[in-house]
């Protein structure tokens, strides 16, 4: 049983929940219990979509800086693999994924934000990459993930200076998609996670596939893996059913089984 991290489920959405006072500093235990939630969110056939929270405070404040001043090349060799390991968990669930960001979301806190699909945020959040103030790097996915995201030029820029954004620097550079208040973003967020309960689950999770396999190769590999992934879903029920639907009764009314 996780002691830090769990996952809640409620109406077909399930919460990832950071819990480790004060500020969700993720620690090898904190890593390895994310792996083994990650993985269960996406076994789970009661959970359709899965939102990433650390709770009405924080978010996380990066990783347990303490644990990681005692490692030298050696440990870091081994232990490096962890930091990666915890961050594909959550970026491989195969179902919808939204970080809702309260608080700091720094460092590892971050990286762990870049491997969700969106990240929505509080109003008064802050969001960095702060590694290089510590004389190294982000080590979590945070030079990969966030150079997708927000192009090189500003990823460079936020690891270089190891700055803080503002949720309105944050959402103009595309680092989040959505700032609410921060009473609202968990809120919001399972909202945006409920759509997804009830629908095409095998679409939604070979759309996320081939979306974030497409990003790692040339256009014409994408567009090979789009047709793979494309004609494989004509083997599902769903697709009988939605096209079926559309054609009786017009868009949007399909009931589907997830087969």
């Amino acid at each position: 049983m996780a002691e830090f991290v769990r996952l809640e489920g409620a109406d077909g959405v399930g919460t990832i929940r950071l819990d480790r006072p004060k500020m969700n500093a993720l620690d090898a235990q904190v890593q390895r219990e994310l792996i083994e939630v990650a993985r269960e969110a996406d076994r789970r056939e009661d959970v359709s979509a899965v939102v990433v929270y650390g709770g009405e405070r924080v978010f996380a404040a990066g990783a347990d800086v303490k644990e990681m001043a005692e490692m030298g090349f050696v440990e870091m060799s081994s232990h490096g693999h962890l930091l990666q390991e915890f961050t594909r968990a959550i970026a491989a669930i195969g179902k919808p994924t939204v970080s809702a960001i309260t608080g700091f979301a720094l460092g590892g806190g971050l990286e762990v934000a870049l491997a969700t699909d969106l990240r929505f945020c509080a109003d008064d959040a802050k969001l960095g990459q702060p590694e290089i103030l510590l004389g190294i790097i982000p080590g979590a996915g945070g030079t990969q993930r966030l150079a997708r995201l927000v192009g090189p030029a500003k990823a460079k820029d936020l690891i270089y200076t190891g700055r803080f954004v503002d949720a309105e620097e944050a959402l103009r550079i595309g680092l989040v998609d959505q700032v609410h208040p921060a009473a609202e973003v968990y809120e919001r967020a399972v909202a945006w996670a409920s759509r997804f309960v009830g629908g095409p689950s095998i679409a939604l999770r070979t759309a996320k596939e081939v979306i974030d396999r497409g990003l790692e190769v040339d256009l014409q590999t994408g567009l090979e893996i789009e047709r793979a992934g494309f004609t494989g879903l004509f083997a599902t029920e769903d697709q009988i059913t939605g096209m079926s639907s559309f054609i009786e009764n017009g868009p949007g009314k399909a009931t589907f089984s997830g087969q």
